[in-house]
């Protein structure tokens, strides 16, 4: 660390901040009336006094007791809280990204906001070094180069280093608590905002959205010309403000964001599925395909209403079957409306393996490029085959758990009235469609 860097930067910060203060001064004197010319050049003079270094010093660490050096803020969950803020330097690499994977954490500023301006003293860096980081490790020489006086500069390092004195932990009304369970009894906890890890993310944020080299990217982007460098992008992020119009009322760190706090999406990946049609189709009923994963909690419940009762003639056992069955033949006309598509025509033209029956009901369009093929599902005739389909798929699935179930059973599923008519009423909306 240079003490002559951190010194200069000292003086600067306190000229400045002088400049500031002067150029105010004289826009408002040069309305005054020019017989208080004497009363006006005083008052300047006093002005300057006060931001001489030893005296802005003084002053400042004196005021450095209103302000709290944090990691962890209150008022982020409300601006009117009075709970405790926290600070904490603990590390620990625990596969978690958390304020503690933080190799150098900045701290934030809470409390009164005409102090901020000592905050941004104490953690201003110069060549990677603040004026905090001295005093914490017991180092007051760039303070040093102000006065030569003992009392002093032990003055000065005993009043900034109350900035980083929280007092006793409190609560407060408006502060989150959560009430969590120990064994028997519970812990109160008050989840706090971490706004030094916020803050680190934030730069990395400005420097992937607006850094010189971003802009760069951006530009070859748009040029169609090559960089060695990837650009990142946040697709969803979303921003969440504080403060309103005074962000400086919440934190000091908070008004250098502007109140700002991005929020990346934390939402699930969404799979798209490959939406081509399924060439290397057999048989809308083969077992491990979509309709037979669908259909696998409808059949269940068949089996485990029809293993309960033996007495399949009792007529609420028959109502209940005949429903659960009427849902399969729903879910069945769900999936097959997913393969009649428009944008799909023809596409049982590249699948040999598919019944030629079942070619004619799921793929409808064709019937606009192919003579024969439209002749053949004019007919009529498939839906007889696709019907006995279904009571073929069903018994093998029933089968499996009811061996009594056969060819009567079978009559019964492939001349229900909910698949005549489901396959009727389709038929004619289809025709409607391709007129």
């Amino acid at each position: 660390m240079s003490v002559e860097a951190l010194a200069a930067f000292i003086a600067e910060y306190i000229a400045g901040r002088r400049r500031a203060k002067l150029e105010a001064f004289d826009k408002e004197a040069a309305k005054r009336d020019a017989a208080d010319r004497v009363a006006l050049a005083s008052e300047r003079r006093e002005l300057e006094l006060r931001y001489e270094p030893r005296a802005w010093l003084t002053d400042a660490a004196r005021r450095a007791g209103q302000i709290s050096l944090v990691t962890h803020a209150a008022k982020f969950t409300h601006g009117d809280s009075k709970s405790s803020s926290l600070y904490s330097e603990t590390t620990q690499k625990e596969g978690y990204l958390s304020s503690a994977t933080l190799d150098d954490i900045d701290p934030d500023a809470v409390g009164n906001a005409a102090a901020l301006d000592v905050a941004k003293l104490l953690q201003t860096r110069v060549k990677g070094d603040s004026l905090l980081a001295c005093l914490k490790r017991g180092d007051r020489s760039p303070l040093a180069a102000f006065t030569d006086d003992a009392a002093q500069l032990d003055e000065w390092v005993v009043g900034f280093s109350r900035a980083l004195e929280l007092g006793e932990p409190a609560s407060h009304k408006l502060a989150k608590q959560n009430y969590f369970p120990v064994g028997d009894d519970y812990h109160l906890l008050s989840p706090l905002f971490a706004t030094s890890l916020v803050h680190a993310y934030h730069q990395k944020m400005l420097a992937f959205r607006f850094g010189d080299e971003v802009n760069a990217i951006r530009k070859a982007r748009r040029e169609k010309t090559w960089h060695p460098q990837p650009l990142v992008l946040f697709p969803e992020s979303a921003e969440m403000h504080f403060g309103g119009t005074k962000p400086q009322n919440i934190s000091y760190l908070n008004s250098v964001r502007g109140g700002r706090v991005w929020l990346l999406s934390a939402q699930p990946p969404q799979w798209k599925r490959a939406d081509n049609p399924p060439v290397s189709l057999r048989s809308v009923f083969t077992a491990g395909g979509q309709f037979d994963r669908r259909a696998g909690t409808a059949v269940q419940r068949i089996i485990s209403l029809l293993t309960r009762s033996k007495n399949y003639n009792n007529r609420h056992i028959r109502e209940a079957r005949d429903e659960y069955i009427d849902e399969l033949i729903d879910l069945l006309f769900v999936v097959v409306s997913e393969l009649q598509r428009e944008e799909w025509q023809s596409w049982t033209l590249n699948c040999p393996t598919l019944k030629t029956h079942q070619q004619l009901w799921l793929d409808p369009w064709r019937t606009k490029s192919d003579e024969a093929f439209r002749k053949a599902r004019n007919n009529d005739d498939w839906q007889e085959a696709v019907a006995a389909d279904f009571s073929i798929w069903l018994n093998a699935r029933l089968r499996k758990d009811l061996p009594d179930v056969g060819a009567e059973e079978k009559r019964e599923w492939e001349t229900r009235q909910r698949l005549r008519t489901s396959l009727r009423e389709t038929e004619k909306m289809l025709r409607e469609a391709l007129k």
